[in-house]
């Protein structure tokens, strides 16, 4: 999950999947998204799942992402992550011990939202996660928006840190330009995919066009 070297470096899609699936049927879905386009990672993120509900999501869906290059992250809980054999764990200020998430995890992707604080990326970078998320940076369905992040956070972060930074938050080709132009190296989306009026992997083609086109 990189984005390449220096002024080189291009934006990227970060999929998070949908907060309820069916692993049986959403597979062939990934396949067809993850097929269309560029894609760094993504995000298992399956809200108010169990534990045996999300270890039969990550079976059916891990070797998807995994076939065609693309992370696979577990949200949340980093012990599970590891003991499933993911490429690393996504976790929220409230999901357990950041360091001890970071020694655990070693040498997998630790990646750490921040909401739209630089004190919390700030201590983010220096426990080593592998990147910081920002958001949200537009209204989004898909959680209750707490934080408003703005483009001047991007723009700061990426003029002073190496650590990738990932926007999140309502993001759709619509209105992505700013953001990748302010400095985001990775945008991270929900609907903008899944629901996609022609399918995920129009979302995605979608997707990468506005990336290119910023």
């Amino acid at each position: 999950m990189t984005t390449g070297d220096g002024a080189a470096a291009k934006c990227r899609l970060y999929l998070i999947t949908p907060p309820r699936l069916d692993p049986a049927t959403f597979r062939d879905t990934l396949a067809a998204a993850l097929d269309a386009g560029d894609v760094a990672c993504l995000q298992l993120r399956l809200k108010d799942a169990t534990t045996d509900e999300v270890k039969q999501a990550t079976e059916a869906l891990m070797p998807v992402a995994q076939a065609r290059d693309v992370a696979f992250i577990l949200n949340d809980d980093a012990a599970l992550a590891l003991r499933l054999g993911c490429d690393g764990a996504h976790l929220g200020q409230t999901d357990g011990d950041h360091a001890g998430a970071r020694a655990l995890l070693k040498d997998r992707i630790l990646g750490i939202t921040c909401h739209a604080s630089r004190h919390l990326a700030m201590e983010a970078g220096e426990i080593g996660a592998d990147y910081v998320a920002f958001g949200a940076f537009f209204p989004t369905g898909t959680k209750e928006t707490v934080h408003t992040a703005g483009t001047d956070l991007l723009e700061w972060w990426s003029e002073m840190m190496e650590i990738p930074c990932v926007a999140i938050g309502g993001i759709t080709a619509a209105n992505c330009a700013p953001l990748v132009q302010a400095g985001a190296d990775f945008l991270a989306v929900v609907g903008a995919v899944w629901n996609h009026p022609e399918g995920a992997a129009a979302g995605v083609r979608a997707m990468n066009a506005a990336i290119a086109a910023a």
